[in-house]
C-alpha cells in the first residue's frame, strides 16, 4: 500500500501494479481490493493490473488480456470471460476431471 501511495503523489496517468494482493492477509487482500476499487471508479489514469487470483483481476478490470508463455491468448471484456465460465475454464487451464 505504501508503493502504491507514492506513486499516486506524482499524479500519473498510467499506474502498474504487479500482483498486488500477493502474500498479504486476507483481511489486506480485502482492504487492497477496495483501495484500487476506488483508483478504478474515479478513472483518472489508466491501470495496468498483473495479477494472478482470477477473480480479484476479474472483478477489479473493464478489460483483460490472458497469456500464456508471453503470448496473449485471450484479449477481451472482463465482464465476458467472468460470464463463461466454460470459455474461463479453458484458457486458464482448469479442469473439473479428477485423475
Amino acid at each position: 500500500m505504501l508503493s502504491i501511495a507514492r506513486a499516486l503523489v506524482s499524479n500519473p496517468s498510467v499506474l502498474i501494479m504487479d500482483e498486488p494482493t500477493e502474500g498479504l492477509a486476507p483481511i489486506i487482500v480485502e482492504a487492497m481490493i477496495e483501495a484500487i476499487e476506488k483508483l478504478t471508479s474515479q478513472r483518472e489514469m489508466a491501470i495496468l493490473l498483473v495479477e494472478q487470483v482470477v477473480d480479484v483481476a476479474l472483478y477489479l478490470s473493464h478489460r483483460c488480456a490472458i497469456m500464456d508463455r508471453g503470448t496473449i491468448i485471450h484479449l477481451g471484456l472482463s465482464d465476458d470471460l467472468r460470464d463463461d465460465g466454460r470459455l474461463l475454464q479453458n484458457l486458464m487451464g482448469f479442469s473439473d476431471e479428477i485423475d
